[in-house]
């Protein structure tokens, strides 16, 4: 199988655990294996995670996540570190190493800046043991801390890099066909998100709160850039490789060549 550039998205709500605002270590060594599977069988990987304020509940002695945006930024300081040691722990069983990397939204618009991020991002994966993990540095800026946990930024990646595949990683099992009868599954593939996101918005009862809208915004976003996107359940890390090779229970979007 060719190698592909793949861009992986971890969102907050697969990066912690379910009956507490913490991380879940055993989720994300799970994503981590997966992410050393893709390695090893030639891939290239980027993944762009969330999980910097959760992070910094525990060591900040937080019970839950507040809602004001200063005190969220200073926990999101703390709780980089903390992340970044974890992936860094974890990549090392497998012989890889953690790059780390905080922009804005900026870092991609600014004629001086874009060149330099996109240098060094490539750069970086001529070192084959290393993985780039990439999120908003919320310690400045706010968009993330507000909209999209990291959706948007996932997919400016995506395209910015040249990536193959997108794959949004949520705690839902693709787009479901009724959420209503969440047994039918997911959609398997959506051949226009357009169309879909113009119901999504429409009726967003039918897709729960603007979490799915916000994955889809991002699909439609990163399609018309020429990447394909994937979403599926992060909940199910041991089958992000059967994903690339398509297989797996998920929802696909093929990529936009007009």
């Amino acid at each position: 199988m060719a190698s592909k550039r793949i861009v992986l998205k971890f969102g907050s709500g697969i990066l912690t655990r379910k009956d507490a605002p913490e991380p879940d270590p055993v989720q994300l060594r799970k994503l981590v294996e997966a992410v050393a599977l893709l390695k090893r069988a030639g891939h290239s990987v980027v993944v762009v995670s969330s999980g910097a304020v959760a992070s910094g509940l525990k060591p900040l002695d937080f019970k839950q996540r507040p809602s004001d945006v200063t005190t969220l930024q200073a926990l999101a300081a703390v709780g980089q570190t903390h992340l970044m040691h974890a992936y860094e722990s974890l990549l090392r069983d497998h012989g890889l190493h953690v790059a780390q990397l905080l922009v804005t939204h900026e870092d991609f618009e600014n004629a001086d800046r874009a060149p330099r991020v996109k240098a060094v991002l490539d750069r970086l994966m001529e070192f084959t043991q290393v993985v780039p993990v990439i999120n908003e540095n919320d310690s400045v800026a706010i968009e993330e801390l507000r909209y999209g946990d990291n959706d948007k930024l996932s997919s400016r990646v995506a395209r910015f890099w040249g990536a193959d595949v997108l794959i949004l990683l949520t705690s839902a099992p693709g787009l479901l066909r009724d959420m209503k009868k969440p047994e039918e599954g997911p959609i398997p593939v959506v051949a226009d998100v357009d169309e879909v996101i113009h119901h999504a918005e429409e009726e967003k009862s039918a897709l729960g709160t603007g979490g799915m809208i916000s994955k889809l915004r991002a699909v439609q976003d990163a399609v018309h850039g020429g990447v394909e996107c994937i979403i599926a359940s992060g909940r199910h890390a041991e089958q992000i490789p059967l994903l690339i090779e398509g297989q797996g229970i998920c929802t696909r979007f093929p990529a936009s060549h007009s």
